[in-house]
Parts: C-alpha cells; structure tokens; sequence
C-alpha cells in the first residue's frame, strides 16, 4: 500500500505534468515545422536548445552576473524588511506612518522607476541591486507583519504571567510562529526580484540576462533571446525550489501531508 501511494504521488506530481509540457513543446515544435515560420518570428524548441548548446558560455556569463543582482538585492531586502516589519509590530507610531506608504509604494509603476535608478547610480551594479531590492522588498514586509501577528494572544498572555521578557516572548513565541509567514514572503521576494534585476538590466545595463535580451530582440535573434529566458526561468525556478528546502530544513515541526501543510508539534518547545 505505502509502495502504492508513493508511485501514486510520483505520477500525479512530476510524470502529468512533465508530459503536458512534453505535449505542449511537440506541439510547438509541429507547428513550426508544419507552417514554416520563420527563425526570426518563432523559433522551434529544438532550435532554441541548440543555440543554448552553442552559447553556452556566453549564457553562463550573463547568468553569473544577473544571479549576483538578484542574490545582493534579496539580501538588502531581507535584511531592511525583517528590521522594518518586526519596528511596525512593536511600534504603533511606525505602523501608522510607514506601514501606509509602504502599501502605497507598490502603486508605483516599476518602469517609472528604472530610468530615475539609472540617472543617480549610473550603468553599474546598484541600479540592478536597488531594482531587485524595491520589488522584494514588499512581500517579505508585509508576510513578516501578519506572521509577527498571528501569535495567539492567550499564549503571549500566558507567558507574561509567568514573567517572561519581551526578548523571550519575541524569540521564543513571536518569531517561531512568523516563520511560515515569513517563508511564503521570502518564496515571492526571490522570484519577483528576477523580474527586478532583469529590468534593470534591460533599461540599461552591458552585461546580464537583461541585456542579452534586448540586444537579441535588436538583432532579431529571437533564437538566442528566447534561450536567455529560458535560462532565466530555469534560474527562477530553481532559486523558489531552494528556499523551499530551506523551509523544510528551518520547519522541522512543519510535515506536509496530502491535503497541505500541517502543524506537528509547537516550535516554541
């Protein structure tokens, strides 16, 4: 039975969908074969591999510098929203200053930003950091706020009967339940801030994945931009994966059943 299940779960979560997307690149594949579109217009998967077979290094190049963007612009965000969210929990005067302007913010087209990055910080590494740094930034402040808030007020009261500090309250049965919250922030901060990183490159920038884009869109090399978000994707989808392993390591009283996640014991004992 157990056997059973596991070839079960392999079936319905990585063979169904690894052959609807096998289905879909067929698909795509046939439809250029059959109505000869040009390279130019729509490139079929086979090409598009073997462009990424052939610019392997330049590829790789790109993606070392974008990756180092979007990982620096992370942090940043990490570190100044965790700080941020957890002074608006323990500060109504910040919640009630901050807390609306950093909603409105997200108003604020990013495209409208970008050009202004570029004016101030020039071609270099920063516009791209602070890019991808704005964009992560949301998420893990509003994420860590609810988490910070979602402790049961009975068990904080309870603790304080029993004399504990604000620093053991916070560390002990505050941050411990914020965790999941924090993690689902941090799952979405990691995937938009590739948007950001990118996005700065293409409004300017040399080198980067961005870049490649907007010069093979230039060059109508659509070969070799659809590669480039390809790659982008692979490295999206992988950076969302690794948090998610993370998670796992830093939740061990987290188990995921069938039906979603399920709490096992209490992470404060």
């Amino acid at each position: 039975m157990q056997r059973r299940g596991l070839v079960r779960k392999l079936l319905t979560s990585y063979l169904a969908p690894g052959a609807l997307f096998a289905l879909l690149l067929a698909s795509w594949e046939a439809y250029v074969k059959v109505f000869k579109i040009p390279p130019y217009i729509l490139p079929s998967p086979t090409r598009i591999l073997k462009v990424m077979g052939e610019s392997s290094d330049m590829l790789l190049h790109h993606t070392w510098i974008t990756l180092g963007e979007i990982m620096v612009g992370f942090f940043l965000a990490f570190v100044s929203g965790l700080a941020l969210a957890i002074a608006i929990v323990y500060s109504w005067v910040l919640e009630k200053v901050l807390y609306p302007l950093i909603i409105a913010s997200q108003t604020i087209p990013v495209f409208a930003i970008a050009p202004l990055l570029i004016i101030w910080f020039g071609y270099g590494l920063i516009p791209k950091v602070v890019m991808a740094a704005i964009i992560a930034f949301f998420p893990l402040v509003v994420n860590t706020v609810d988490g910070l808030r979602s402790v049961d007020v009975e068990l904080l009261n309870l603790m304080q009967t029993l004399k504990a500090t604000s620093w053991q309250l916070f560390s002990k049965i505050r941050f411990p339940a914020a965790l999941p919250f924090i993690f689902s922030g941090i799952r979405v901060a990691i995937a938009v801030s590739v948007i950001g990183a990118v996005f700065g490159e293409w409004v300017g920038s040399d080198v980067g994945l961005g870049f490649l884009m907007k010069r093979s869109n230039a060059q109508l090399r659509t070969d070799l931009l659809f590669a480039a978000i390809v790659v982008l994707s692979i490295l999206g989808v992988g950076l969302f994966a690794l948090v998610t392993v993370l998670e796992k390591i830093c939740l061990p009283w987290r188990i995921k059943h069938k039906e979603g996640w399920t709490v096992s014991r209490e992470p404060w004992r």
